[in-house]
């Protein structure tokens, strides 16, 4: 099976005779073949995930070169696949954000024949991903404990927004989990103006924590041959990657509150504005302070007890800001950039995306990839760089439904 074969518009749309799979359907385990040079060449990932948290890790999975098979109702799919716009080809640029290189088969679980499925790729599968209310799986039985029955080497992975104690009943989204995980109260223009980040960090940090948790479960399945349960919730991967802020609170009791642009133990570490749009500097260290202020031609600050060492620095923040803010506002963010960077020290202009992905195609980092499926397609590429086994972007996003019949095939066929 090879959803690599399906042509047409990214849309939705269940299977249809214009659609069609590869000659020898039901060889979906047949991964030694088509993703041999993947470095998760042969895992399986059944994948009930939705929306993001939980597609973004089964699609670092599958750019690794695992056999992703997402689960989806019929006639919606995903809840993404209707966020938008933005569209391309019809298709929801969110959806097709965090779903390539995987097969797309539709199950109703409330159908027992389809319930049979569902239940059959668990056996299969090494890996499941699920994102659902706590207790949702368990309505079907295909909750962990069983699940476990079924497929003693699974590896189960459970994203959920609170966790599976107290929290269960608790809805999740992204937004509402920056808001009460603390990180609206961090972020903002200013005090008093919380603001959530622009796109939905919680979920992705979920995502990684999630991926990293089930490439441990399956090193350490490789040595025992028994699978285990991930958990991973919202919450606690925001906490954790809140990294020093939460260190502030949970080991000095430090609440930190919004500072703006800046940093609460770094200077001048911030935006300032320049002559044509805003500049952001990174200066970490001293010597990198020293350099600076050589090149703006104040060296005297660098001596001066005020600003020194950063501890002083930050004590003195909003003065060095007014010093320093005094002289980029004289030239465009592009000169500071062209001088300051050669010196090693840390700064650059305010990109929105398409400078972003201007950087990047200029200093060769290839944010985007081709699709091997059809090459007239870009996708944003993977950050991962592997020597041995590269990344491959063998199919675009999967229309909702296209790879039922292969799936099923499979499915009804022995079992390896």
């Amino acid at each position: 099976m090879n959803s690599a074969c399906i042509r047409g518009k990214w849309g939705q749309g269940e299977p249809t005779p214009e659609r069609p799979v590869r000659p020898g359907s039901g060889k979906v385990n047949d991964m030694a073949d088509e993703h041999s040079s993947g470095a998760l060449s042969g895992i399986v990932v059944a994948d009930f995930g939705r929306v993001l948290a939980a597609p973004y890790a089964t699609m670092l999975l599958a750019d690794l070169g695992a056999e992703v098979i997402k689960v989806e109702r019929p006639g919606t799919g995903d809840d993404t696949r209707a966020w938008g716009p933005p569209f391309a080809d019809g298709a929801a640029t969110y959806y097709l954000s965090v779903n390539r290189n995987k097969k797309s088969v539709t199950l109703d679980l409330r159908d027992p024949a389809d319930l049979r499925y569902a239940r059959e790729l668990v056996r299969r599968a090494d890996v499941l991903f699920e994102n659902f209310r706590p207790g949702t799986m368990a309505k079907y039985g295909l909750d962990y404990p069983r699940a476990r029955e079924l497929n003693p080497r699974l590896v189960y992975c459970s994203v959920s927004a609170f966790g599976p104690g107290a929290g269960a009943d608790r809805p999740g989204y992204d937004l509402l989990v920056q808001a009460v995980g603390g990180l609206m109260s961090v972020t903002g223009p200013e005090p008093g103006a919380p603001t959530k980040t622009g796109v939905a960090l919680v979920d992705v940090l979920a995502g990684l924590h999630a991926t990293v948790g089930v490439l441990a479960a399956l090193r350490e399945r490789d040595r025992t041959g028994a699978g285990q349960l991930v958990e991973v919730n919202l919450l606690s991967s925001l906490l954790s990657g809140m990294v020093n802020q939460s260190a502030g609170y949970a080991l000095a009791g430090v609440v930190p509150g919004i500072l703006g642009n800046r940093h609460p133990s770094i200077a001048p570490y911030q935006v300032f504005d320049t002559a044509d749009r805003p500049l952001a500097l990174a200066v970490g260290n001293d010597g990198q302070f020293a350099a600076l202020c050589r090149a703006l031609g104040v060296a005297e600050l660098a001596t001066d007890d005020r600003f020194a060492d950063n501890t002083s620095r930050v004590r003195y923040a909003d003065e060095l800001a007014d010093r320093l803010g005094a002289i980029l506002v004289t030239r465009p963010a592009a000169h500071w950039d062209a001088l300051l960077t050669p010196l090693g020290v840390p700064c650059g202009p305010v990109n929105d995306l398409a400078g972003a992905f201007e950087l990047a195609d200029r200093l060769g980092l290839g944010p985007r990839a081709k699709v091997e499926s059809d090459p007239a397609v870009s996708v944003v590429a993977d950050p991962i760089t592997l020597s041995r086994n590269p990344i491959r972007y063998r199919s675009r996003p999967p229309l909702l439904g296209a790879d039922s019949a292969d799936v099923r095939a499979w499915l009804d066929g022995p079992a390896r």
